[in-house]
């Protein structure tokens, strides 16, 4: 019932300017997205760092249908990669790339296109010292972007991949990636899949992120494990130390503003994290989307802002 309001207040730029200057939802939008500019975003990097945590920076943008705008987010990666480079943060933080934001959802030489795009900000990043890592988005993407992937890491072996545990195929895509410097990130999955190809129920899901981060954790490539869940933050923990895997050897991942305590209890304890964080004009969009793909996320931020844990 939610959704389709949801996704129209998304297009509305008076309901934008509302939302970033009341001050509660202010406080949602600087809480999620630290800025719009390459600056605030490298700044916000640093602040993380200097407090013991990784970063990878995602340029908000998707499902562009324009060849300009493709190559406009190319070019914000290249900057931002040069920006951190300049800083001394390449280190601690690299990229994270919607490849439907650089033009994987163009009629025809999508699949081209993103791939070349993809090849320019690979390159940018190793130039920078640090990696790209590229997202996974709803399921009827998967295939084309494990496909890029692969031919990305003929040159680029060092380009992360993400799987989503709620998709029935990824226990298999687990298997596949698990193999000697490959670097897979594992989230539950947030788009509004078909009961065909996603489980539905909450616990399913559970199962899944258990089984499908025992294959990698069992494997010899670089789990990322995505998630804020409490429960399964203690089960990736003891399971890699089952499998006899060292702090270091893999990581968590959350996504900037939510559990920041959290974050820091687990740095702290000598596991890496790794906070994704968004930035960029499409900021309003991407807020809005996330609570629209699963109006349960709505509930989500409000308890996050709420208690900071």
């Amino acid at each position: 019932m939610l959704r389709q309001p949801i996704l129209l207040l998304s297009r509305s730029a008076q309901v934008k300017k509302l939302v970033s200057t009341l001050p509660v939802t202010s406080g949602i939008v600087t809480g999620y997205v630290p800025g719009e500019t390459t600056d605030s975003a490298v700044e916000a990097t640093r602040v993380l760092v200097d407090d013991g945590l990784d970063v990878t920076l995602d340029f908000l943008g998707e499902d562009t249908l324009d060849v300009a705008q493709a190559e406009a987010t190319v070019a914000a990666y290249v900057e931002v990669l040069k920006a951190l480079g300049a800083a001394g943060l390449t280190r601690h933080a690299e990229v994270s790339v919607k490849l439907s934001a650089i033009g994987q959802a163009l009629p025809e030489q999508g699949h081209k296109v993103a791939l070349e795009n993809a090849r320019t900000i690979c390159r940018a990043a190793r130039n920078a010292g640090t990696t790209v890592t590229l997202d996974m988005e709803d399921h009827t993407t998967t295939d084309s972007t494990l496909a890029i992937l692969r031919d990305l890491r003929k040159d680029f072996p060092e380009t992360g991949a993400v799987l989503q545990a709620y998709l029935h195929r990824t226990e298999d895509d687990c298997r596949s990636l698990a193999y000697e410097g490959s670097r897979v990130r594992l989230c539950k999955g947030a788009y509004n899949e078909p009961e065909s190809v996603a489980f539905q129920d909450r616990v399913d899901v559970d199962k899944s992120y258990v089984r499908c981060l025992k294959i990698l954790l069992a494997g010899d490539g670089y789990p990322m494990i995505a998630t804020h869940d409490p429960r399964l933050v203690e089960i990736a923990s003891s399971l890699a130390s089952r499998y006899g895997r060292g702090q270091q050897t893999y990581e968590f991942q959350m996504l900037y503003g939510i559990r920041p305590t959290e974050q820091r209890r687990l740095a702290e304890d000598g596991d890496k994290v790794r906070v994704y964080l968004p930035y960029g004009g499409e900021w309003y969009g991407y807020l809005m989307r996330r609570l629209a793909e699963r109006p349960q996320n709505l509930s989500f931020f409000l308890r996050s802002l709420i208690s900071k844990r």
